[in-house]
This record gives C-alpha cells, sequence and structure tokens, in this order.
C-alpha cells in the first residue's frame, strides 16, 4: 500500500463512518431491534477510531517509515471490514451466522495494536 492509496483508503473509511453514523442515528430509529442498533454504533466507533489511528500511522510512515507499518495499516483494515463489517450487515440483515466474524476481527484489530508497538520498539531513539 502506497502512502497514496494509504490516505485514500483513510479517506473513504472517513466518509464511511460519517455515513453510517448518520444512517445509524436517522435511518435506522424505530426500524429494528435497539440491540442491533447498539451493535450497528459499535462497529461505527472501532472504525472511527481505527481510521483516526491508521491516519497517524500514515503520518508516521511519511516521517520515518519502519518494518511493520504497512503492516498495521492492513491488519486495521482488515479487521475494520471483518469487525465493523459484520456488525453493520449483523444490525441490517438479522444473519447471525455473521457472529462468528465480529471476533476474528476484533482478533486482527488487536493484532494491529500489538504490531504498532512491535514498531515503537524498534523505533531507534532520535536523541
Amino acid at each position: 500500500m502506497t502512502h497514496r492509496g494509504g490516505w485514500i483508503l483513510v479517506a473513504l473509511s472517513g466518509f464511511v463512518v460519517v455515513v453510517a453514523g448518520a444512517f445509524g442515528t436517522h435511518g435506522l430509529q424505530g426500524h429494528i431491534a435497539p440491540r442491533l442498533i447498539e451493535a450497528f454504533d459499535t462497529g461505527v466507533r472501532y472504525q472511527a477510531w481505527h481510521t483516526l489511528a491508521a491516519m497517524a500511522v500514515l503520518i508516521w510512515r511519511g516521517q520515518q517509515a519502519l518494518k511493520g507499518q504497512r503492516a498495521v495499516l492492513w491488519l486495521w483494515g482488515l479487521g475494520m471490514i471483518a469487525f465493523s463489517g459484520s456488525l453493520y450487515l449483523l444490525a441490517l440483515t438479522g444473519a447471525h451466522w455473521l457472529g462468528p466474524i465480529t471476533p476474528f476481527g476484533g482478533l486482527l484489530l488487536m493484532a494491529g495494536w500489538l504490531t504498532l508497538a512491535w514498531c515503537g520498539w524498534r523505533q531507534r531513539p532520535t536523541d
């Protein structure tokens, strides 16, 4: 993933966060069960936080490219698709078979955070 491609994907993810958040607030109220709206909102919240975190990693990559930063972005990207995407689909379709995909997405998100910690650990001090 290039820096340009990374920024495009982060921008699109941010766009989806805004659209999904508005849809969850204005389009789903009264149409689906409150517990499904909560699941949808959880997907939006996790996607928003990881979009912001990915922006920070892209800025860091622009200043100092380190081994593993790209892996962080991929893990978070796939994790957002699996975690948030499965929650969006679960809320919209009620397809409970999507349930096992959500924790897998969560594991990808966690793996991204651990990979980020590894990148930080490997970063050489600038002093």
